[in-house]
């Protein structure tokens, strides 16, 4: 590691949290949260200007080709920087044509090229791949609430990971084989670990700590010329694996698709290829719904759809928890006191939120695989094998489904 390298992720782990720690305390004491304008513009500088010097000497260096890690990482670095920049106003991709910030948009669009990834920090910088130093992760603050979103997220991650891991699994051994009941439990239970860490952000992270203090460092900004949306906590290709190998989402579906597309150089570059090959992969709902015109009565096929069926109704219900609890009382509830002007850009992915908001609705609805006709939902295949006498509830109306946790 080089030392502008290491110089930079110590200022990143020390001076720049202070900063931006000591900038939100004072967004906070202020009647109106959400305002940034004439707030701190002393501390706003010296964050700018310290942390312009670091990127200048790294711009200038280049990548040292010290391997993936190392450049990931410092991506990462970068990438945080810039993002406090934009939550502090000192860029914003709505009044520019293209970033104002040269070297560091220089120095990310040569990292992003190199590693077949975008040039700004993603999810997986702040969960998957964000080194501890002496028991603490990298951070925009300090704040409670910053700390536990973070820790939270990686946790339910992880979880989705261990699920797509046991799913991948069956795939050479296939759904008839005994072994399949087993990895598909593997993977309820993992899938039931998410709705834990989900329940405990419901009922610990404080809403408005979250959404004027840890929020705003997600939004899009601009490198170069090209406005990038902001990092999202499904940016990681283990929640689609399962999607795609359960069968409820399908590569086909135009809709999803798109998605797939949108999300693939947000992820690490082993976790597209992983993603590209489910997408070659022919789903174990419609292996069972083969197995049902050939193998009705085997006794495999009751033992292990049902099995299966476990575990699509707990996908269902950890995406149900996302949108329902998460989304509603983290974004949707909280904006509804903004502005018109700062509701524009809530969303850290781009879009207006309404428009947000439906895009998460479809989502889950095809997770759940809701009664709806609008969308490619996989409700009446999956009704197929529930009458098969499995005694699933999967695809039930809303509100009839097992209780979350």
């Amino acid at each position: 590691m080089s030392a502008h390298v290491t110089a930079f992720d110590s200022w990143i782990r020390s001076t720049f949290v202070e900063l931006n720690t000591a900038l939100e305390q004072l967004y906070w004491a202020q009647p109106d949260r959400a305002n940034t304008d004439g707030v701190g513009d002393d501390l706003k500088q010296q964050l700018l200007e310290e942390g312009r010097l670091y990127v200048r000497a790294l711009a200038d260096e280049g990548n040292t080709d010290e391997g993936f890690d190392q450049a990931f990482d410092l991506l990462g670095n970068l990438g945080l920087y810039m993002g406090a920049l934009r939550r502090h106003e000192l860029t914003n991709p709505v009044r520019e044509q293209k970033s104002p910030h040269l070297e560091a948009s220089a120095l990310g669009l040569h990292l992003g090229a190199s590693l077949g990834v975008v040039p700004r920090f993603a999810s997986s910088h702040l969960a998957t791949h964000n080194a501890a130093r002496d028991g603490r992760q990298k951070s925009f603050t300090s704040l409670r609430d910053e700390f536990f979103f973070i820790d939270m997220n990686t946790r339910g991650i992880f979880a989705y990971m261990r699920a797509a891991d046991a799913l991948r699994r069956i795939v050479p051994l296939g759904v008839s084989h005994p072994v399949a009941e087993t990895l598909f439990d593997d993977a309820r239970r993992a899938l039931e670990d998410v709705a834990v860490f989900n329940g405990e952000l419901f009922s610990s992270l404080d809403v408005d700590r979250f959404f004027h203090s840890v929020r705003p460092y997600y939004k899009p900004y601009r490198v170069g010329r090209h406005e990038y949306r902001g990092a999202n906590a499904g940016d990681f290709s283990g929640i689609n694996e399962i999607d795609l190998l359960l069968g409820v989402c399908q590569g086909k579906d135009p809709y999803y698709s798109q998605l797939l597309v949108d999300k693939m150089q947000f992820m690490i570059p082993s976790d597209q290829e992983s993603l590209r090959d489910c997408l070659r992969r022919r789903s174990f709902l419609d292996h069972f719904l083969d197995a049902l015109e050939t193998s009705a009565e085997a006794p495999w096929l009751r033992r292990n759809l049902a099995a299966f069926l476990r575990v699509c109704e707990a996908h269902g219900r950890a995406a149900e928890q996302h949108h329902d609890q998460l989304v509603a009382r983290f974004i949707e509830q909280p904006s509804k006191s903004l502005g018109d002007s700062q509701l524009a850009q809530v969303t850290a992915s781009g879009p207006p939120l309404p428009v947000l908001l439906a895009a998460l609705e479809m989502l889950r609805d095809l997770r759940r695989a809701a009664p709806r006709t609008d969308i490619a939902s996989r409700h009446d295949d999956l009704a197929r094998l529930r009458a098969a006498g499995c005694g699933s509830s999967v695809g039930v109306e809303p509100g009839m489904a097992a209780g979350l946790r």
